[in-house]
């Protein structure tokens, strides 16, 4: 038994501790100016100070394309915080930085996107939010009305992001392609006498597509509203024709405690 014990140890004593794995997280790129563009970047802890940033595109046009890490969200659009590797032939980009930590990267305010060249940067193949812009499952729609003769009605969609800021997509039938409707969310409801005054100016709606999206995060006055403060807000929503009237609204709904 004794032999047995010395064996056992010694079998112990020369086994190596396995290495943890390193922690990932992987963010959807979606298309944006170019058609079929799509992937995905991933982050990847090398160290305690150093992260690898891939990134995979599939469907990119021949040549390489600048990449970057932005601060705010997509919606909004940000400065750039790191210049990523381009995305190269084979449509691969790899980064190792050190300017944040993984630890500060999966919980940041920002998003990457790929441009299509240098000389071509307004054109944006594939971007997508990442860390606490990332959206949750939870989320909140409430039905748009149309006022007037106009025959525009439609869905104000609230998506909670992880850091608790809000996408809100306004989606619309029977707007006119070519134009452009601005829209805003008031304080009070639609039955409001006179109507309430505007509280947050929205980003216009397309008329081709008939979306409109906007990251909210402030009040026009500066104070910060998170998702679970809309569900409870007395507030409705307005579209406007051309310009933000009270004449002009095509349709409108109310919205948080309404």
């Amino acid at each position: 038994m004794f032999a047995a014990l010395i064996c056992i140890l010694a079998i112990s004593g020369c086994k190596k501790d396995e290495a943890a794995p390193a922690r990932t997280s992987t963010y959807k790129l979606m298309v944006k100016d170019v058609l079929g563009v799509s992937g995905t970047v991933t982050f990847i802890e090398t160290s305690g100070t150093t992260t690898t940033i891939d990134i995979v595109l599939t469907g990119a046009p021949a040549g390489t394309h600048p990449a970057q890490l932005c601060m705010n969200s997509a919606i909004e659009g940000g400065n750039v915080v790191i210049n990523l590797d381009p995305v190269d032939e084979t449509g691969k980009s790899s980064t190792v930085t050190s300017a944040k930590t993984y630890s500060e990267l999966i919980d940041y305010d920002g998003f990457v996107k790929v441009m299509k060249s240098s000389n071509e940067a307004n054109i944006i193949l594939a971007q997508g939010d990442i860390g606490g812009n990332v959206i949750t499952t939870t989320k909140k729609s409430y039905t748009l009305v149309a006022a007037g003769s106009f025959g525009v009605s439609g869905t104000a969609l609230f998506e909670k992001r992880v850091n608790g800021n809000t996408l809100l997509t306004i989606s619309l039938t029977g707007t006119i392609p070519g134009d452009s409707y601005p829209a805003s969310i008031n304080l009070g409801s639609i039955e409001s006498v006179g109507g309430g005054p505007v509280v947050l100016n929205l980003n216009d709606i397309n008329g081709n597509s008939g979306k409109g999206y906007t990251n909210l995060r402030k009040l026009n006055s500066g104070i910060n509203i998170t998702y679970d403060n809309w569900l409870v807000y007395d507030g409705y929503i307005n579209v406007y024709q051309n310009s933000i009237s009270l004449d002009n609204i095509i349709c409108h709904g109310n919205i948080g405690s309404n």
